[in-house]
């Protein structure tokens, strides 16, 4: 009796697909790069991706530090 081949499809999970971004308003931009300058200014309001930038707490305040690439768009 001669083997047959089975084919596996493989997707990636749904629900990595449907994650919402996250929304703030920037606080501050440093200048950027010499050759690339910052394009968002204190005030504007972003979207981001869910695990972008990094976290820190000060005067019992929370922030997200991030990079500009970190940013999906400006609204």
């Amino acid at each position: 009796m001669p083997l047959k081949k089975k084919h596996w499809v493989v997707s990636s999970s749904p629900d990595t697909a449907k994650e919402k971004p996250q929304r703030g308003i920037v606080i501050a931009a440093g200048p950027g790069k010499k050759d690339e300058p910052v394009t968002v200014k204190a005030g504007n309001t972003v979207l981001y991706g869910k695990y972008a930038g990094t976290e820190i707490q000060i005067e019992g305040e929370d922030y997200l530090i991030m990079r500009e690439s970190d940013i999906l768009a400006i609204v």
